[in-house]
């Protein structure tokens, strides 16, 4: 028996489930579905729906899947399945990512966080410890911060620091200081909208970390239509060789009162020993290390510059900002 109009496959793409039936069998139903239109690893995707459409943790979706299927819950999820089969990523349907064990809200107004991000978190904790005593207070930037990922992290791992996140995008920033305050973490965070260290003019920094967009411009057409389709594309265009930003933030380093100690930059593939060439040449070659993702691709390029007479004391031993955005 089905519901009224309900088979499991309609015309033009429409997903219906042939209800009652277990949320074992609605699940398969949907990893056929988004298979047979070219979903990757769309049984895991289905999975992620289905616990949307539920309001389910994994443990008790997982003891759960004998059951029948609410009836409430098949619409939701029929709908849902109908987007992601459409190229919408999963993420920004149900509204969230995680990253780092965090959840952060996404929305198509930024870029999802990726797994391999949280390597350039780890990578700059690291060198600063190596760079500092633990518990010094630090003054670290976030460039281009988008959801907040990199920034709110920090600010977690790293209570004694006080971070700056900017980003040219209103709604960028909007969307980076709630995923701050739902994590806790606001009091440690302050925020500047505009370009890349412009909003950063006169300050004095210890670290410098960013994720800017990295995607050659002619490359764009030609990436999986999740990310081409529905991605903020201002977070994705590096410029004709995809560099752009790096040369951009390396050449605003002056405007900085005290330039970083640490510099951490995402790469895009290829472009790792472009990446450390300007970080050298600006005069970070006292250490310069190249990170690998989990694929051994070279993803995060780290540069330190030696201490000068005139660095004092680190540039965050004056205490906390309030959480305020400034524009």
């Amino acid at each position: 028996m089905s519901r009224p109009g309900g088979s499991e496959q309609g015309a033009q793409g429409s997903f219906r489930l042939a209800w009652p039936l277990t949320i074992r069998e609605a699940w398969v139903q949907a990893s056929s579905f988004l298979a047979a239109g070219g979903v990757e690893d769309a049984p895991h995707h289905a999975e992620l729906l289905l616990r949307h459409a539920l309001g389910w943790e994994r443990a008790a979706y997982l003891v759960r899947l004998p059951e029948p299927m609410p009836e409430a819950a098949c619409r939701p999820y029929e709908a849902a399945i109908e987007r992601r089969a459409g190229g919408e990523p999963t993420q920004y349907i149900i509204g969230e990512q995680h990253f780092y064990g965090l959840p952060f809200a996404v929305s198509p107004d930024v870029l999802i966080p990726r797994p391999e991000t949280e390597l350039l978190v780890e990578a700059i904790v690291a060198e600063a410890n190596r760079l500092w005593p633990a518990g010094t207070a630090l003054r670290a930037a976030d460039i281009g911060t988008g959801s907040g990922a990199i920034a709110c992290t920090l600010a977690h791992l790293r209570p004694s620091w006080q971070v700056t996140a900017t980003d040219i995008s209103p709604a960028a920033l909007r969307m980076a200081q709630s995923n701050a305050e739902q994590l806790g973490v606001a009091a440690r965070l302050s925020w500047r909208e505009g370009d890349l260290l412009a909003p950063l003019a006169g300050r004095g920094l210890d670290v410098l970390v960013s994720n800017p967009p990295y995607i050659p411009a002619a490359e764009i057409g030609g990436l999986m239509r999740e990310v081409r389709d529905y991605e903020p594309r201002t977070a994705l265009d590096g410029g004709a060789d995809g560099l752009d930003p790096y040369r951009r933030i390396v050449a605003m380093l002056p405007l900085l009162d005290c330039p970083p100690r640490l510099i951490g930059f995402e790469v895009g593939q290829g472009q790792a020993r472009d990446v450390a060439a300007l970080l050298e040449a600006a005069g970070y070659g006292e250490r310069l290390v190249i990170v690998p993702d989990l694929a051994g691709i070279e993803r995060h390029v780290i540069g330190v510059r030696a201490m000068r007479p005139d660095d004092g004391e680190p540039a965050g031993r004056g205490g906390a900002e309030d959480g305020t955005a400034e524009r």
